[in-house]
């Protein structure tokens, strides 16, 4: 990157207003030709905002936007596109029923005569995904594809016309290490060729590797912009919230753990998922489930809560054999389970956050009265969350898809607060927030250990298993690796246990 060039992008004073909200103020922001550009804040800053009026997702309220010097109007997705801007936001917009390649022209389908010119777009979609190293069949249905190929199509949906501006939102949060490495090496080959890359992430090992610039914003307004190696982690923090955060992981400092809560005796799925795994939690305790993306860490967890079917095995649950386990049962007893993809699993999107907070104790006081809902208990208990919480803005009335990533996680964790529950599983608690979100999430999860219950930490991020775990499980194939006491954590017992154990 030559930091002599005239912006390749730039915007100045985008304002962006919504009904009660001022999403963005006033914000500045310019992108060089070959640099990426790494835009930074808490959830709710005004990241994902600004990256939308960039795209041509939304309309500025004020503002102007200059493509190499000369004023241009984004009215819409295609003109952004006109001008070689290209985004892959976090949220997919792909339609499941269609195949890759299908998605992949949505839109902007090759005809031949008045038909589709299926055989050249299957062509052009090999050609793109194969120049990507994406390796995957290009005629499969979306819904067959896993999260991490989804991503895959998304970002070669990017490809398809000439690029000049390419615009990433925490592109690597369903990619694995490998497929990290390779989109990594795709965003190296684009800079070389003078893409400019508009990257979101709040992973601060991404930012050292490829960042150039990073620009912090702070509730919808413009902080700063400083070199990437000028940046360390508590500059970022501090500019990020505008005040110290301290230590991201709390003081474990919990008392020995009480009662066993759920126990399982070689367990195993009909889908092969998990295989003869034994294992127990106690109340008081956090125990981790590390491993590699397929150990199947998430899955024993699932089987447990009767998400997926269990074919062998038993599953005890404060000392009882459950024959059949089921979420609803699960809930019932006091057994909650946060998923990885709080979009599509944990939260209604289209209803209020009060509902959403509310949905797993609606058969007990305060959100019951007799047979009925009692909806002014329902609100009070649900303010007195929010609050307590720092849901931003503190409107749970308001629909859950109007609020940023880091408020719809503290959304869907609240619901662990609306009644005592003995288990709480967290799997993968922290995907797509902010640090500072990051760390008070990690705060509430030691706090539920402090109050009494059991509770199950599932990451794919090793500093959470080794910092928060009081022991751990390593799972790889669905087996059972390793049990690894707190006195014992550390990267290098846990990754030991991550492949295929060698014969002596």
């Amino acid at each position: 990157m030559n930091g002599d060039h005239a912006p390749l992008l730039a915007a100045s004073g985008i304002t962006k207003d919504y009904p009660g909200v001022r999403a963005l103020d006033g914000v500045d922001f310019d992108l060089l030709p070959g640099e990426v550009h790494v835009l930074f804040g808490e959830n709710g800053a005004g990241k994902s905002t600004l990256i939308s009026v960039l795209s041509g997702a939304a309309r500025p309220s004020a503002g102007r936007i200059e493509m190499n010097g000369i004023s241009v109007e984004i009215h819409s997705v295609h003109d952004a596109r006109a001008l070689g801007i290209s985004a892959v936001f976090q949220e997919f917009s792909l339609v499941p029923q269609m195949s890759a390649q299908e998605n992949l022209f949505l839109g902007e389908e090759r005809r031949k005569g008045m038909f589709l010119g299926t055989a050249e777009m299957r062509r052009e979609a090999t050609r793109i995904l194969a120049e990507l190293g994406f390796l995957l069949d290009a005629k499969r249905p979306v819904h067959r594809l896993t999260r991490a190929e989804q991503q895959m199509v998304e970002i070669a949906k990017a490809f398809r016309s000439e690029l000049s501006v390419l615009i990433l939102d925490e592109p690597t949060a369903s990619l694995t290490d490998h497929e990290t490495e390779q989109l990594f090496t795709l965003i190296r080959k684009l800079t070389a060729r003078g893409v400019g890359i508009v990257y979101i992430t709040h992973r601060m090992a991404e930012i050292r590797r490829i960042g150039n610039r990073i620009t912090v914003l702070r509730d919808g307004r413009y902080v700063a912009t400083l070199p990437v190696k000028d940046a360390d982690d508590d500059t970022l923090v501090k500019l990020m919230t505008g005040r110290d955060v301290g230590a991201v992981f709390p003081e474990l400092a919990l008392p020995p753990p009480g009662r066993e809560i759920l126990a399982l005796d070689r367990v195993s799925t009909a889908a092969g998922t998990v295989a003869e795994v034994s294992m127990n939690v106690r109340a008081g305790e956090i125990v981790g489930l590390a491993g590699l993306v397929g150990s199947g860490k998430s899955e024993v967890m699932q089987a447990a809560y009767g998400a997926i079917p269990i074919s062998a095995g038993e599953v005890r649950y404060r000392g009882k054999p459950v024959r059949k386990p089921s979420p609803r049962m699960a809930v019932r007893e006091g057994f909650l389970y946060m998923p990885p993809d709080r979009k599509n699993e944990g939260l209604i999107m289209m209803r209020s956050v009060r509902e959403n907070m509310s949905l797993a104790a609606l058969n007990c006081a305060p959100f019951r009265r007799g047979m009925f809902l009692d909806l002014g208990g329902e609100r009070a208990r649900v303010g007195q969350i929010a609050r307590q919480l720092n849901l931003n803005p503190c409107q749970p009335e308001r629909s859950v898809n109007h609020f940023s990533g880091g408020n719809q996680q503290k959304t869907m964790l609240a619901r662990s607060l609306t009644k005592k529950f003995d288990l709480i599983v967290f799997d993968e608690p922290t995907v797509g927030v902010d640090v500072g979100t990051r760390a008070a999430i990690y705060r509430f999860i030691v706090e539920q250990a402090r109050a009494g219950s059991a509770v199950v930490v599932i990451s794919s991020e090793l500093p959470e298993i080794l910092n928060l775990s009081t022991r751990a499980y390593v799972l790889y194939r669905g087996r059972i690796q390793a049990e690894i006491e707190r006195s014992e954590l550390s990267e290098e017992t846990v990754l030991e246990h991550y492949f295929e154990r060698g014969s002596a």
